[in-house]
């Protein structure tokens, strides 16, 4: 009996030595700093990225990195991919999964990774392919690690150091390491307190080295500035590169414009067919705005974009002849299209790269390289420039939409790059001119009859809505559209009008049960019938990141409900008037015989803000969500 009990001691034991060696594994979540672990998701436990420039069209990317998931929100954090193509191939991947005492329970295996296409719905042909891992795993706290190597036949890029890659997202330990050859110049721009870079020199390459350690997790905060703004980062880029047969320099913007201007040139010859249409076209015009508005409009009904990505096709356009032959391309082609349709007219206009996207207008213009994802062109007039979308078959000309408005571009010809911004749409041209009609009855029911016009930004949403969608499609939208308990759209129509500041004409019929609600003598209405802001912000009395707010905007709304009779005003809403940096808003309601008349004006101001203001900007918005909600207490006359 003793010997058994022995025995099983000594076996406890052993089970207790294995498990402490277990759990003091080299990966153990149990050695994490607990500071680290604060409001984080997931801790980047280790990584190191090595980038080495062998000669002007060659490149090694190594990259090793370590992750531990905390929680199902890290989950995107444990998912591995690597994009490549004609100019970049995947050489290895490695990939290993852990426990969270730092024990190793599976490795990748080659059939484990999944190899796809990266080509979008709009994509003809390219050679955009993605290698994707995941290990589903799903007891957490986990550990991932994976090591790649990345083959570059070009040097056009640079990898940028993003230690950071997220909110609520802690590192233990980043490094990024550049190598160059020997007389290799290098450029790099440093954001939020990242050194200079720790540079040694041999007789074979020069190296430049970046580490990061100990970074606690990050709070996402409504309307931050852009993540290159808040956390370390360097951006990177060379000054000499290559691209297939392709030499370019990057130390200028006039540079990198010349090399844009060559990947075009000659590449903008029409077929006769096409040459004879210009000018059948624009000869008989005086006007040479009118002549670019015809030739667009001749693209816009003649071509569609599809994508073409294909090795130095990622940059380079087709010629006009393939985009006039097979009457589509993508944002090169089509661009260097209407360059040519405009040539052939005598006029005079400009290949434009630009970054593309509502919410990234982020830009360093004062480090060139190729922050660019899209093109657009420009057309210099004497008194200004008509920018036009070629990607678009129904935008107005000259109007360039939330997708490419107010941000730098870079204006592309033979004398080199030019940089450039956007047209800027504010106050006066963003607006939403709204009068609403509508008459209560004695059951509270209310048949609303609205018109509004809808101009610049306010109308971009919509324009793509009624040119896309079926008209059955676009009802199902609408009917899911308005803070309303529960109405029917009973009829709607829309009418463009196409400028550069373009407009939509909006009419709605709808019957909305029991708006008014009644309570014994009592009836309730809400003036604003469709115009309620529907924001709810938090205070945050540690609010850290400036303000960031791009949209400027200017909402008019008049309201005339008739009441029923035998109804008079027992109270009504006091009028609100607030001005702030953030804006302006001011509402009225008045009653005059059996007629309610409501008047609302808002006004959201661009630009940034410091964060102590952040609370005055909660309150600005808290009083018009409450005041948007105000309702006209009317009583039933004895």
């Amino acid at each position: 009996m003793m010997n058994c009990m022995k025995i099983c001691l000594f076996l406890l034991a052993t089970l207790s030595i294995t498990f402490l060696m277990a759990a003091d594994g080299e990966y153990a979540v149990s050695k994490i700093d607990t500071a680290l672990l604060r409001n984080a998701n997931a801790v980047k436990r280790f990584e190191e990225i090595r980038f080495e420039v062998k000669e002007l069209n060659k490149a090694k990317y190594y990259r090793t990195y370590i992750i531990t998931i905390l929680n199902e929100k890290g989950d995107k954090f444990a998912v591995f991919s690597e994009y490549y193509d004609k100019l970049q191939s995947i050489e290895s991947i490695e990939g290993f999964l852990y426990d969270a005492a730092g024990n190793k329970i599976k490795s990748v295996k080659k059939s484990d990774i999944q190899d796809r296409s990266a080509s979008g719905d709009n994509n003809l042909a390219d050679d955009n392919r993605v290698k994707v891992h995941n290990f589903y795993h799903k007891v957490y706290p986990y550990t991932i690690k994976y090591v790649e190597e990345v083959k570059y036949n070009y040097t056009m890029f640079y990898p940028g150091w993003i230690p950071v890659e997220d909110e609520n997202f802690a590192v233990e330990y980043s490094s990024m390491i550049v190598t160059l050859p020997p007389g290799t110049d290098f450029r790099y721009k440093l954001f939020n307190n990242v050194g200079q870079p720790l540079i040694t020199e041999g007789k074979e390459e020069k190296s430049y080295r970046w580490e990061l350690k100990n970074y606690a997790a990050i709070d996402y905060e409504y309307k931050s500035p852009h993540w290159y703004e808040i956390t370390p980062v360097v951006a990177m880029g060379p000054v000499q590169f290559q691209i297939e047969d392709y030499k370019g320099n990057m130390g200028s913007w006039s540079d990198y414009g010349k090399f844009v201007f060559a990947l075009k040139e000659g590449k903008d010859k029409l077929p006769d067919n096409i040459k004879q249409t210009v000018h059948q076209l624009t000869d008989g015009l005086k006007d040479t705005r009118q002549k670019i508005e015809t030739l667009y409009k001749f693209l816009q009904n003649n071509t569609r974009y599809i994508s073409i990505q294909l090795g130095i096709g990622g940059w380079q356009p087709f010629d006009a002849t393939y985009v006039a032959q097979k009457k589509y391309g993508d944002c090169k082609a089509l661009t260097n299209y209407m360059y040519a349709l405009l040539g052939e007219a005598g006029i005079k206009s400009n290949y434009t790269l630009i970054k593309s996207g509502s919410q990234n207008k982020f830009f360093m213009n004062d480090f060139p390289s190729s922050q660019f994802n899209h093109v657009i062109l420009s057309v210099p007039l004497n008194t200004d420039t008509v920018w036009l979308e070629c990607t678009s078959q129904t935008l107005a000309p000259g109007y360039l939409s939330y997708f490419t408005d107010d941000r730098y571009a870079l204006v592309v010809n033979e004398n080199g790059g030019t940089l450039v911004r956007t047209p800027k749409y504010g106050l006066d041209e963003n607006l939403q001119i709204r009068i609403t009609k509508a008459k209560v009855d004695d059951g509270g029911n209310t048949d609303v009859d609205v018109s509004t016009v809808y101009k610049a930004l306010q109308q971009d949403n919509l324009q793509g809505m009624i040119n896309v969608l079926s008209k059955e499609k676009v009802k199902e939208l609408l009917n899911e559209r308005f803070d309303l308990p529960n109405y029917t759209l009973n009829n709607f129509s829309y009418k463009e009008e196409k400028s550069s500041i373009p407009i939509i004409r909006e009419s709605l019929q709808i019957s909305a049960a029991n708006y008014a609600t009644m309570s014994g003598k009592r009836l309730f209405i809400t003036p604003n019938i469709l115009t309620k802001y529907g924001r709810k912000l938090i205070p945050d009395d540690k609010r850290k990141y400036d303000i960031v707010q791009y949209l400027e905007y200017r909402d008019i709304d008049t309201v005339e409900i008739k009441i029923p009779k035998g109804y008079e005003p027992e109270n009504l809403p006091k009028d609100v008037s607030l001005v702030t940096q953030f804006g302006k808003y001011t509402a009225s309601v008045k009653i005059i015989e059996n007629k309610i008349t409501y008047y609302r004006l808002m006004e959201q101001y661009g630009g940034r803000f410091p964060a102590k203001d952040y609370n005055e900007m909660v309150k600005f918005y808290d009083q018009i969500y409450k005041a948007d909600r105000n309702k006209v207490i009317l009583v039933k006359k004895e």
